[in-house]
């Protein structure tokens, strides 16, 4: 209790103030807060039957001391010329509204761009494969665009876009024309060609933008060239399309789970977003979608083999999701681009696709081989 916050009495307790006389044996009054401060009246003798509390009753002597707990001693009828105010109405009962959960994003322009993808991704995929490798190498270019225009806004580093364009699609085309050797071969010239390009301009900073350009080749072109090699078996379409399935559906059961019951954050630091409960869902969604896949659409493939793909499925998308949730915040931005309304950007829509292309190609060759 800050003393200074109470007016001070009169006159000290047990002795008389400058303009009264000593006070009489009972018990002393402190003063009401400094608003309402004034002189104390004098207290008249106390009857032998006690004191009285201005109404004619008697009232006990209070044995304690003024103040009981650290809290002024009050008494209602201390000074009856006063009104008592009236006391303030129970807080109301009723519980708050609850707050409608939102998405986030314009949930009706997302779903309309993620069925014009869709769309264009099948017609390719079944009609003519040389048209779904086109569709991988112009993501690809656009998403190393994105990369290497937020390195440039946000932390001023300059990967060359030009070569890293060029050798992408190269690699893109190159897995699918040539196998592994081919985009290992135009992986390496690519980032050959990284280091040659950066060299027209002056040597300050070139450490910092050719080791940005050669992980912008491998982050995006690179891994994207296992989906033209999931293309290359006989069976290609189907297994593009399983591994497609597999990562929307992951994705797909993250989002509705974590919507609907998410309560324990799964990285806090990373993405506030993801929960526990979302993790399982996806895993659990990737799951039995792998188990149908693997049986009615990959040749020669089992369901519990479809239920090892979906958990490692859900396991390299989330973390294909939290990587480049880690370089957003980094850079400070929420997306990637604005390209795709309601989903952002072109690499907004890769992060979970694209560590997961390496992981099905591997699975599926030890499973069903890849020919």
């Amino acid at each position: 209790m800050n003393d200074s916050s109470w007016g001070a009495p009169a006159g000290p307790p047990g002795r008389g103030g400058p303009d009264q006389g000593p006070a009489p044996a009972g018990p002393a009054h402190e003063g009401h807060p400094a608003s309402q401060t004034r002189p104390m009246p004098l207290v008249p003798d106390v009857p032998a039957g006690g004191f009285q509390d201005g109404h004619g009753r008697g009232a006990a002597h209070p044995s304690g001391p003024p103040f009981r707990d650290g809290t002024p001693y009050e008494h209602p009828h201390e000074h009856p010329q006063e009104p008592m105010s009236s006391p303030a109405p129970p807080p109301s009962s009723a519980p708050p509204p609850r707050q409608k959960k939102s998405a986030g994003r314009d949930l009706g322009a997302a779903i309309g761009v993620g069925v014009g993808l869709g769309a264009v991704i099948i017609a390719s995929l079944f009609i003519w494969k040389a048209a779904f490798v086109g569709v991988v190498a112009v993501a690809v270019v656009v998403g190393l665009w994105e990369l290497t225009s937020r390195l440039q806004e946000r932390k001023q580093i300059g990967a060359p876009l030009v070569p890293l364009a060029v050798g992408g699609a190269a690699m893109v085309v190159a897995g699918y024309a040539r196998g592994p050797e081919g985009a290992w071969v135009a992986t390496a010239l690519t980032a050959l060609a990284v280091l040659v390009w950066r060299m027209a301009k002056p040597p300050e900073g070139y450490l910092k933008d050719v080791t940005a350009g050669v992980f912008a080749a491998f982050y995006v072109p690179f891994l994207a060239t296992f989906v033209s090699l999931l293309l290359t078996a006989d069976d290609g379409p189907w297994r593009v399309l399983t591994f497609l399935l597999l990562t929307v559906v992951s994705d797909t059961g993250a989002y509705a789970v974590g919507w609907r019951f998410g309560k324990h954050k799964l990285a806090p630091r990373i993405s506030p977003g993801k929960t526990r409960e979302g993790l399982a869902g996806a895993v659990a969604f990737a799951m039995a979608a792998g188990a149908l896949c693997m049986q009615f659409m990959i040749d020669d493939g089992v369901w519990w083999q479809g239920l090892v793909l979906g958990l490692a499925v859900a396991a390299s998308a989330t973390l294909g999701d939290l990587g480049e949730s880690m370089i957003k915040r980094d850079l400070g931005i929420k997306d990637m681009g604005t390209l795709l309304p309601g989903h952002g950007g072109i690499m907004d829509r890769l992060d979970s696709l694209l560590p997961t292309a390496p992981v099905v190609w591997l699975l599926l060759a030890l499973f069903v081989g890849t020919g």
